[in-house]
């Protein structure tokens, strides 16, 4: 664990956990060259970088992290953690980090005095769905809710579009189908469903991350685009 520099007051700091995955990865390539933005990410060893990146990595067991994560004296926690039943190898391994872990670093969070926390959910996240990813999706919305943040945002992407470190084959056939199923999409109830790219959200997660009202905010496809519209190309 390496020492992190006292807060600058001018600078919102993210302490971001899940950095090594998609969303992750976007976020941190999208604060190269920002000076109103410092990440520390929390993970359980070392995160590929993007070059000119400005961040500092706190590495830990999973048991430490609530230290890792105060040790941040991050303004915002947020949670890009997430896996599949299929690489998680069963739906109790996929549990344990989709809303186990989760729940862990927001706690964490709480206890640190993080006010404001982002987290990536799904869309059609219900607890009550019979399909067990997006029961377990709507299970962890409902247990933030209950921790007490000054601001929630659950942000509910569709399939999510860019590189993985990993593969995982469905998303990858799904991202090459993606584009005609999006303009299949088009009816209010459905536009939710709407392919997201990883770079996009990775940047309404960093306008989000300034905004102040205090609640529990939930946004789906058309949230997103509204949220890019105000953001300078």
């Amino acid at each position: 664990m390496s020492e992190v520099p006292a807060p600058n007051p001018d600078v919102r700091r993210i302490c971001l956990v899940g950095a090594s995955g998609l969303i992750g990865q976007a976020v941190l390539s999208e604060t190269v060259g920002r000076e109103d933005v410092r990440v520390v990410a929390v993970a359980r060893g070392e995160v590929s970088l993007p070059e000119g990146a400005r961040m500092e990595v706190l590495t830990g067991p999973v048991e430490r992290w609530d230290e890792l994560i105060a040790a941040s004296r991050a303004d915002v926690l947020v949670c890009a953690l997430g896996t599949t039943i299929a690489r998680a190898g069963s739906q109790a391994a996929f549990r344990a980090v989709d809303l186990d872990l989760v729940l862990t670093c927001a706690r964490s969070a709480r206890a640190a005095g993080i006010a404001h926390m982002i987290v990536v959910s799904s869309a059609g996240a219900e607890r009550a769905s019979r399909n067990f990813y997006l029961s377990v999706k709507g299970e962890m919305e409902e247990a933030l809710a209950k921790l007490g943040f000054a601001r929630l945002d659950i942000l509910r992407p569709g399939l999510l579009r860019g590189a993985r470190a990993e593969r995982r084959r469905l998303e990858g056939i799904g991202q090459v189908v993606a584009p005609l199923a999006d303009a299949l999409v088009l009816h209010a109830g459905w536009r939710r469903f709407r392919s997201v790219r990883a770079r996009d959200l990775a940047r309404v997660i960093l306008a989000l991350t300034s905004e102040k009202p205090e609640g529990h905010f939930v946004a789906e496809y058309d949230a997103f685009r509204k949220v890019l519209q105000k953001i300078p190309s």
